[in-house]
C-alpha cells in the first residue's frame, strides 16, 4: 500500500469474531469479490485470540488476503492481535480515553501531562508491532473525539487531525513507520476537509504517510453510495488515497464493487488534457467552507439555496405527465399542481415548447433560437453560447443561461463579454475526463477578475449505468459544492431516467449539506460488535420516518461511535445490549435499555414529543 501501489480496497466483516467459520465464510466472499484487506473487530482479548483460528484457517484454504483488527477501548487487545494479524488498527478517540461530552480546562502542563499517559499506554503496542513487522492504522473518527481533544480544538477538522497527530509522533520517536492514517466521517465536509488538513500538517512535520479513505456510516442503498462518492471521490481526484472502505449497512462483499469502481475511474485518468495551472493565489480555502460570493439572478446565486435544473430535451414531447419525473403531478380534477419535496426548479426542453400553464414555481429553459420565437411565454429563459452571447442583444430581461467552457473561460476577451448585461448565469462545462478539476479550475479564473456571477455547475455522461452515473456525478459535482462552488446543478444521461437523474441531483445536493429534501439516515456498516440485525432495522426505522424532510436519524449497532456521531444528528438509536437499544436526542440519552422490539415505536414517540414529526399526507399541493 502507498506510494506507486494501486489503490486498496478493503471492507470488514459483520460477524460475531467467535464464530470463525461464519467470519471465514463471509471473508471468503469479501475476498472473492475484490476486497484486498479483510478487517475483523477484536473488542476484546477473547476475540483478539480467536483471529489466530481465523487466520489459520483461510490460510488453509488457500487464501493469503492480509487481515486487520479493529480496536475500540482495549489496547490489550491490540496487543494480542499485533502478534495474529497483519495490521492492527486503533482509533486514538477511545484507544485510551473515554468519551463522556465534558469540557475540561487544561493548562499546557497539564495537557502535556496527559500526553505521558497516552505515551506509557500506547508504547507497548507500538514494540509489538515493531517486532512483529505489523502494520497500524491509526484511524480517526469525528464521531469519537476524546474530551480532551474537544476540550482544547473543539469539534473541528483541526481536532481529528491533532488526534491522529499525537498518536504517530509517539510511533516516530519509537522508530515505528509502518503506519497508514485515515479521518472518517458521517460529514463528508468535515471527512474532505480533515485528510487536506492532514496532509498540510504531516508536510509541515517532514511525514509523508499513506491514507486509507472512508465516509463512516454512510447509509444503505443509493444514498449511503452518494455520500460516499462525494467524500472518497473528491479527495481521489486530487490524487489522495491509498486504500479505500466504502461504508454501506449492506453485507461487504456489497461494498465491494462500489469501491472498485470508484478506484478504477483513474486507472487511465494519467491521459486527460492539461488544465491551466493557477499563478494566481487560490480564491478559496481548501480547508475550510465557505460559499463562493455571487450575485442574486432571479431565485439563483447569493444566499439562494442551490437549484436543480432537469433535463427533458430527450423526452418525445412536453406534457403535465412529463413532468412527473422531475418531481411535478397534475391532479386533472383538482386542477392543482401537487410538488413533491423533489422538485426541480427549471425543466431544460431544448426546441420542444410547452403549451400548457405551468406550476408558479416551475421555470423553463428553450434553446436560444427556440426562445426567440416564444418569448412573451411566462416562466421561459434561454439557453445561449457563450458566441451568441457575444453577438446579439435581443436577451432576456430577466434570466440566461450562457453556456462556457474550460476553453473559453481563459479568452482574453471573456471577462468584457459581461459587462453591462442583462442578467447572465453562467453554465459550466467541460468534456475533460479530470472533470472535477478543469470545472474547479474555472471557478478559481472567475475569482482573478471577481466575476461574481452565479454559475450552473453542468455534468453530461454519455453510455453509462446508474450505478456509475451515481458516483461519477456526485464525485464531479459533490466535490465542487463541498468547497462552495456551484449555484446549481444540470446532469444529463442519455440512458438514464429522468426521474433517478432529478433525485441524484438533490441526492448530492444533500449529501453536501446544500440543500435538504428528505430524511437523512447515519447508519453504520455493521460488525461483529453490532447488537442487532442493522439492515432490518434500518430499513424499518425508513419505512416509518422517510418522510420527515430535515430530520436527521443515527441508527448505530454499537456504542463505539454512536454518541459522537449522534451529536451530528437529531435522534440516535443506539444498541446497548443484546435485544436492547438505548434511545438519543442529539448527544443526550433519553431512554437505556428497550426492548428492541419496542424500539421503533419508542422513537416515533420520541420524535413526536420533540415537535419533529407530521403525519404522512402525501405530496404537498399548489395551484
Amino acid at each position: 500500500m502507498g506510494a506507486n501501489h494501486p489503490i486498496r480496497v478493503q471492507s470488514m466483516t459483520t460477524t460475531n469474531t467467535m464464530d470463525t467459520m461464519a467470519t471465514v465464510a463471509q471473508s471468503i466472499r469479501m475476498i472473492e469479490a475484490g476486497c484486498e484487506y479483510v478487517r475483523i473487530t477484536a473488542p476484546s482479548i477473547t476475540e483478539a485470540k480467536n483471529l489466530e483460528n481465523i487466520k489459520k484457517e483461510l490460510r488453509k484454504r488457500g487464501y493469503q488476503t492480509p487481515l486487520i483488527a479493529d480496536i475500540h477501548f482495549t489496547p490489550n487487545a491490540a496487543e494480542v492481535a499485533a502478534r495474529i494479524v497483519e495490521k492492527v488498527r486503533i482509533n486514538p478517540g477511545n484507544f485510551v480515553d473515554k468519551k463522556k461530552f465534558e469540557t475540561i480546562e487544561y493548562s499546557d502542563a497539564a495537557y502535556d501531562d496527559e500526553l505521558v499517559r497516552i505515551r506509557q499506554r500506547f508504547i507497548p503496542l507500538v514494540k509489538i508491532c515493531k517486532e512483529e513487522g505489523t502494520a497500524m492504522r491509526i484511524g480517526t473518527n469525528h464521531g469519537s473525539l476524546s474530551d480532551r481533544i474537544m476540550s482544547r480544538y473543539g469539534d473541528t477538522a483541526l481536532g481529528m487531525v491533532e488526534s491522529a497527530m499525537e498518536f504517530l509522533r509517539i510511533c516516530e520517536s519509537e522508530n515505528y513507520y509502518n503506519i497508514v492514517l485515515s479521518m472518517k466521517s458521517s460529514n463528508p465536509q468535515v471527512m474532505v476537509h480533515a485528510y487536506r488538513l492532514l496532509i498540510q500538517q504531516m508536510n509541515g512535520e517532514g511525514m509523508n504517510y499513506p491514507l486509507h479513505l472512508g465516509v463512516t456510516e454512510a447509509g444503505e442503498g443509493e444514498d449511503g453510495r452518494i455520500k460516499s462518492a462525494v467524500g472518497i471521490g473528491t479527495l481521489l481526484e486530487d490524487g489522495i488515497g491509498d486504500t479505500v472502505r466504502v461504508s454501506l449497512t449492506e453485507d461487504p462483499e456489497f461494498e465491494i464493487p462500489v469501491a472498485k469502481k470508484l478506484v478504477e475511474r483513474y486507472n487511465q485518468r494519467s491521459n486527460h488534457s492539461l488544465i491551466p495551472s493557477n499563478e494566481s493565489e487560490l480564491s478559496y480555502s481548501p480547508f475550510e467552507y465557505n460559499r463562493r460570493e455571487s450575485i442574486v439572478i432571479q431565485n439563483i446565486g447569493g444566499h439562494q439555496l442551490p437549484r436543480v435544473i432537469a433535463d427533458l430535451s430527450n423526452a418525445p414531447k412536453i406534457t403535465p405527465a412529463t413532468l412527473y419525473s422531475a418531481g411535478y403531478n397534475y391532479n386533472i380534477n383538482l386542477d392543482k399542481w401537487n410538488l413533491s419535496d423533489q422538485a426541480c426548479d427549471y425543466i431544460y426542453t431544448a426546441g420542444k415548447t410547452i403549451d400548457f400553464e405551468l406550476p408558479g414555481t416551475l421555470g423553463v429553459i428553450y434553446d436560444y433560437e427556440t426562445w426567440k420565437n416564444n418569448k412573451d411565454q411566462k416562466q421561459t429563459f434561454p439557453l445561449i453560447t457563450l458566441e451568441q452571447f457575444s453577438k446579439t442583444d435581443d436577451l432576456s430581461p430577466d434570466l440566461n443561461f450562457v453556456l462556457v467552457n474550460d476553453i473559453e473561460i481563459y479568452n482574453s476577451e471573456f471577462r468584457s463579454l459581461f459587462l453591462n448585461r442583462v442578467k447572465p448565469v453562467l453554465v459550466f462545462e467541460t468534456i475533460n475526463e479530470h472533470a472535477m478539476a478543469a470545472l474547479r479550475r474555472m471557478f478559481i479564473e472567475l475569482g482573478v477578475p471577481q466575476i461574481k456571477l452565479p454559475v450552473i455547475i453542468k455534468r453530461n455522461f454519455e453510455k453509462i449505468s446508474e450505478d456509475a452515473l451515481q458516483l461519477f456525478a456526485s464525485t464531479d459535482c459533490g466535490g465542487l459544492f463541498l468547497d462552495g462552488f456551484g449555484d446549481g446543478i444540470w446532469l444529463a444521461s442519455e440512458n438514464n431516467s429522468p426521474q433517478t437523474i432529478n433525485r441524484l441531483s438533490f441526492g448530492i445536493l444533500q449529501a453536501c449539506r446544500q440543500r435538504i429534501s428528505k430524511t437523512e439516515y447515519i447508519s453504520c456498516p455493521s460488525c461483529g460488535r453490532t447488537l442487532f440485525d442493522l439492515q432490518e432495522t434500518t430499513a424499518m426505522i425508513r419505512n416509518r420516518t422517510d418522510h420527515l424532510k430535515g430530520v436527521k436519524i443515527a441508527i448505530m449497532g454499537c456504542i463505539v461511535n454512536g454518541p459522537g456521531e449522534m451529536a451530528d444528528a437529531d435522534y440516535g438509536y443506539v444498541g446497548s445490549g443484546p435485544g436492547k437499544i438505548t434511545l438519543y436526542k442529539g448527544k443526550d440519552v433519553v431512554q437505556r435499555n428497550i426492548a428492541s422490539e419496542k424500539a421503533v415505536d419508542a422513537l416515533i414517540e420520541l420524535i413526536r414529543a420533540h415537535g419533529d414529526w407530521v403525519e404522512k399526507t402525501g405530496v404537498e399541493e399548489h395551484v
